[in-house]
């Protein structure tokens, strides 16, 4: 690595653990990671049967459901909320106070500074990613179940979520006025993004397949254990035009103009990638129970299937059959025949002037000029009524194999960790390290 870069981390180090919003950002990360372990810890429990209650399905006690999921959803939440404010101040602050422009004339360039904020953000995340492991060392003390492939995929979803977040805070930062313009449009853009999502459900076309790579959406496809090429090369893509723009932002030789007409640039770039990363399939079902698979028979019948397959459904959005059909059914096609389409025929949100209509609950599968229906949105039943265009055999079906992992404990030495121990260690060191910065 060369010397310079070296100084460049050197001096962005600094500058993070001179940042207060750093230190609160630790501080508060603790409590709340430990109360989303310990609430999920003593739900599992009650799921597991514990003092003698009634136990459920075994295989319904998934940890990555169950502790997992919840744990991490805890990292979601400050990376919305908090994680933003500590990446516009590392920009905010340079160029409010004009120490950007003196460092535009050393050797560095603009380029290789942001670099060196990215990757120190980066190292302060993963430090606060520590309450987080210590929640998966306590539940393998516990006695508790882990598969690593559903625990890597899972980190690497929020892992991918922070480098969004960072470009967009940090592209803020560059181009708003101040910190606190910058921070109204990073959270501007996120509540747009559950607008989003919340107009295209259950829409279809473009809409829907932009909505499926917002922040939630992208990071909920990591916490059902499938690893997604698309959802990963878009995401980091988001991050990147982040920075891209925020250089272009903080050169001050350049006019209004210039600044716009490269931003424009960067933009159709951004969007020229988005939209050959999107087209990508592959993907692969990481997790134990196999979720986002159907059986291993199914599996190799379906891949008989050489032809595309349009899908009409009439369900309006807020129909919780939707809902089934698309988690169980529609995604899993779509990750194994070579096209899918989806055409949502529902002219209603609620469907409540839709439900006595001929053909509402339908869903229509063909395959060329061939069709079926059928409305269930059963596993089973669809992928029989689908063989029947198909011209396929059902396959003969074997039980599922995922025995599941219940295990009634409770979480022990949890509260002393991270309501006690964890607070005290971030306010002495907090204490300790801004007492001689100042």
């Amino acid at each position: 690595m060369p010397r310079r870069f070296r100084a460049l981390l050197t001096k962005e180090l600094r500058e993070l653990l001179a940042s207060r919003s750093f230190w609160l950002l630790l501080l508060m990360i603790g409590p709340l990671v430990g109360h989303a372990f310990i609430t999920a810890v003593e739900t599992y429990a009650e799921a597991s049967g514990i003092a003698g209650g009634p136990a459920a399905l075994s295989q319904g006690l998934s940890p990555l459901d169950g502790i997992l999921v919840p744990t991490f959803g805890a990292y979601d939440l400050a990376v919305t909320l908090l994680f933003p404010f500590v990446a516009i101040r590392l920009v905010a602050a340079e160029k409010a106070s004009g120490a950007w422009k003196l460092l535009l004339q050393s050797p560095a360039s603009p380029a290789a500074m942001l670099l060196a904020k990215a990757l120190i953000l980066l190292a302060g995340w993963l430090l606060a990613w520590l309450p987080g492991l210590a929640a998966l060392a306590l539940w393998k003390l516990y006695g508790g179940s882990l598969y690593p492939p559903e625990v890597v995929n899972l980190l690497t979803g929020h892992l991918l979520r922070v480098i969004l977040a960072a470009g967009i805070a940090v592209a803020a930062g560059a181009i708003a006025n101040g910190a606190a313009s910058a921070a109204i449009a990073t959270l501007g853009f996120t509540v747009g993004t559950w607008a989003l999502e919340f107009i295209a459900a259950g829409r279809g076309g473009t809409l829907q397949k932009l909505a499926s790579y917002t922040p939630t959406a992208a990071l909920r496809v990591f916490e059902q254990g499938e690893f997604r090429l698309s959802a990963v090369l878009v995401t980091l893509a988001i991050g990147i035009a982040g920075f891209a723009l925020a250089a272009n932002w903080l050169h001050p030789g350049r006019t209004l103009r210039a600044r716009c007409a490269a931003s424009c640039v960067t933009l159709l770039l951004f969007t020229l990638s988005v939209a050959a990363a999107s087209r990508l399939r592959a993907s692969w079902d990481l997790s134990e129970n196999r979720r986002n698979s159907f059986s291993l028979a199914d599996d190799r019948t379906l891949a008989r299937i050489r032809e595309p397959l349009r899908v009409t459904v009439f369900l309006a959005p807020e129909d919780p059959r939707l809902m089934d059909l698309d988690r169980n059914i529609l995604s899993k096609l779509a990750r194994i025949l070579p096209e899918v389409e989806i055409v949502y025929a529902s002219h209603s949100r609620a469907g409540l002037f839709e439900a006595s209509g001929d053909h509402y609950g339908e869903i229509w599968y063909e395959l060329g000029v061939r069709k079926s229906m059928t409305r269930s949105t059963t596993e089973p039943i669809v992928l029989d009524n689908l063989y029947q265009p198909a011209q396929l055999p059902s396959p003969a079906r074997a039980e599922n194999e995922f025995a599941g992992h219940p295990l009634p404990t409770t979480p022990r030495g949890a509260a002393w960790f991270y309501y006690v121990l964890w607070p005290l260690a971030i306010t002495l060191a907090a204490w300790l390290h801004l007492r001689n910065w100042s």
